[in-house]
């Protein structure tokens, strides 16, 4: 035992240690997106394919040998998004980390009240708060803006009049850097038939990262919040700036504001 330890060279804790890291990193990335649950199939086919060699299945242990060879283009072809999403996200900085907590809460009160001024004259919006993964697939397509986060601004890009006011506005940080952006729609028996486009964008959206959604309704005025593939609806302007404050920041973790959305629910 002693001298397998003494075998052991400083490289291969450091080799050890990087792919951990790389691991950890992969995880967050893919963490509550579509990849993270396609993992959990590929996690099962390893079970099978261990089974099948175990008790010598050999149809079955060829059917899964084959597919493990090719096993790498699959994983391109399937995660391609979050490939892209991961190699945009090298080097950016994680959101709101140079920004004081008095620019932080204005921004944040900026939105609040945007939502909240779209709401009572019934302005269709969709805002879209980034977080830790880029959202840049999606700011390359809208049109760019690099703007202070401001109440008149979004109100000005959601009115009716507005050549993009059916796209989402994205915001990084205290800046508005695109609007007009297109989302992907969520679909499926398991979203209410009553939930337009805005809704289904936004929703969708928080499946595939961890961005934060506030969606207005043009036709009822309700503001409805999604994250994390969740969505709750009806949200009040002291529910709404609560659950952002805890997100944004007082940096707390994931866990703790998504108690905070279930107990302002």
């Amino acid at each position: 035992m002693l001298d397998s330890v003494r075998q052991i060279r400083w490289q291969d804790i450091l080799d050890i240690a990087l792919v951990s890291i790389i691991l950890y990193q992969v995880f967050l990335i893919i963490k509550g997106t579509r990849a993270a649950r396609m993992l959990v199939g590929v996690a099962v086919l390893i079970i099978v394919s261990v089974f099948a060699k175990h008790f010598q299945l050999h149809v079955m242990d060829w059917i899964l040998q084959s597919f493990w060879s090719q096993v790498v283009i699959v994983l391109i072809i399937v995660f391609q998004q979050e490939i892209r999403r991961a190699l945009a996200q090298m080097g950016e900085s994680s959101f709101f980390q140079n920004f004081t907590s008095a620019e932080e809460l204005k921004s944040l009160e900026e939105i609040v009240r945007a939502a909240v001024a779209c709401a009572n004259r019934k302005i269709g919006a969709l805002i879209v708060i980034e977080r830790d993964v880029s959202l840049k697939e999606y700011v390359e397509i809208g049109t760019p803006l690099d703007a202070k986060v401001n109440k008149d601004l979004l109100l000005s890009i959601f009115h009716p009049t507005s050549p993009i006011h059916d796209g989402a506005v994205i915001i990084r940080g205290n800046r508005v850097v695109a609007a007009g952006c297109f989302l992907p729609i969520k679909l499926g028996t398991d979203m209410r038939k009553s939930l337009g486009t805005r809704h289904r964008a936004g929703f969708g959206l928080t499946e595939e990262t961890d961005a934060v959604a506030i969606i207005v309704s043009e036709e009822t005025g309700h503001i409805s919040l999604a994250m994390n593939g969740k969505m709750d609806s009806h949200v009040d302007m002291g529910t709404l700036r609560d659950i952002l404050t805890d997100l944004f920041t007082i940096k707390k973790k994931p866990e703790t504001a998504d108690r905070a959305a279930a107990k302002n629910a």
